[in-house]
């Protein structure tokens, strides 16, 4: 099953729980207090450059005769789109850049340029997802609904398809997201009026989306719409499957916890961090990397902060690291391409019932619970003043690590 007591799991006490809440406090504060020209000259030159790429891009699609100039408008394109979802529309929704006043750069004026609505998502993902992160029942990311990624969920046997499933959610996922923000906004809705109105504005985003894409360009294309059409139709995918592998790799790695209903009950906002923390996972990126994911490689700190400027998370992770280092916490991260692998094994274990599957559901690699430290072996839980310097939960998971990778004796 999954956690129901973050403290215990943590191997962390209430005072170190509080102080490590303190810190990171502290770590905000720093940063807005810092935070100004640089930042707002970042995002700026970011929508800029993003808007070049994609006039580039359009232009190169429709003059260009040869196949080369096409594969190169077309994916000159996708980037252009990435950029927007991820580094811009994704932390302009947080609010990241609220603080700057301008009525274009806000989250409440702000409309990305996919099929879902911006005010849909700010409520399913703002709201939901960043309050409630891996909490079973609460946080519909936990497999966006057609997903299997934790035993937690109960094994059914169209579950068999999933990895069909996957395939089909990565090229689609803009039309993933866009359904599960109106399912989210319906579920909030008081009334059958207003659910009906969250469906009609999300319907009109849909026509306002595909006309652009798929009838403006190519008419605008003139005899050479094919080539617009397809192209649109090809950027639009690439982008789909490059903004899923990087929220997958965010969220559903080994190590990236799952977490009972329970430890929301009386939650402070230090254990709020400390669920943040244990709950998501990072990847190994350069600055392009970074920037073309939206840096969200950065998932951990964004989740502590996710309203503070992403060009500041690099520096944050260095903090946050040196934070997991004293308080002996796991910094779940790896290089990209051994998160996605690693997303990948799960998708494809999980479509399995359970009788087929080796681990418990409290020790698994992608499920776990303080249950698993109940073996003989493990480094149990610590009482609430636990001295400094005592094993933590990084040096209980490498003696867990170890005695299971320890030979037996015949």
């Amino acid at each position: 099953m999954a956690i129901t007591d973050v403290a215990v799991y943590a191997h962390l006490g209430a005072t170190d729980i509080e102080a490590l809440g303190r810190e990171l406090d502290e770590i905000r504060r720093d940063i807005e207090a810092r935070r100004g020209a640089r930042d707002a000259n970042y995002i700026r030159r970011a929508i800029a450059f993003q808007r070049a790429l994609d006039v580039t891009a359009r232009l190169t699609i429709a003059l260009s005769r040869k196949r080369f100039g096409w594969l190169l408008g077309t994916m000159a394109l996708a980037t252009a789109k990435s950029i927007e979802n991820m580094e811009i529309g994704h932390n302009v929704g947080h609010g990241q850049w609220d603080w700057m006043n301008d009525p274009e750069i806000h989250s409440t004026t702000w409309e990305w340029d996919m099929a879902g609505l911006s005010s849909q998502w700010r409520y399913s993902h703002n709201y939901r997802h960043h309050m409630f992160t891996n909490v079973l029942g609460m946080d519909d990311d936990i497999g966006f609904g057609v997903m299997r990624v934790t035993r937690d969920q109960r094994w059914r046997p169209y579950m068999l398809l999933q990895p069909l499933q996957n395939l089909l959610l990565a090229t689609g996922f803009e039309w993933g997201i866009a359904l599960h923000g109106l399912d989210a906004e319906r579920a909030a809705a008081a009334t059958a009026a207003e659910k009906s109105t969250q469906a009609r504005a999300l319907l009109k985003k849909i026509a306002r989306q595909t006309g652009k894409d798929y009838v403006l360009f190519p008419a605008l294309s003139g005899r050479r719409w094919r080539r617009a059409l397809t192209a649109n139709l090809t950027a639009n995918a690439m982008r789909n499957i490059w903004a899923y592998v990087v929220i997958f790799c965010g969220h559903f790695p080994d190590g990236a916890e799952k977490f009972t209903a329970a430890v929301i009950g009386d939650e402070t906002k230090s254990e709020w961090y400390l669920r943040q923390m244990l709950g998501t996972a990072n990847f190994e990126a350069g600055p392009v990397l970074a920037f073309l994911s939206g840096n969200l490689c950065y998932q951990i700190e964004h989740h502590l902060f996710p309203d503070l400027p992403s060009n500041r998370y690099a520096e944050i992770a260095i903090r946050v690291r040196a934070l997991c280092d004293k308080y002996d916490l796991p910094y779940t991260s790896g290089s990209l391409l051994r998160q996605y692998l690693l997303v990948m094994r799960t998708v494809h274990k999980l479509a399995l019932p359970d009788r087929f599957l080796i681990a418990t559901a409290d020790d698994a690699p992608e499920t776990a619970s303080e249950r698993k430290f109940l073996a003989p072996a493990a480094i149990g839980p610590v009482d609430p003043d636990r001295s400094p310097g005592r094993p933590g939960l990084r040096s209980a998971l490498r003696s867990m690590s170890a005695v299971a990778e320890r030979p037996s004796r015949s």
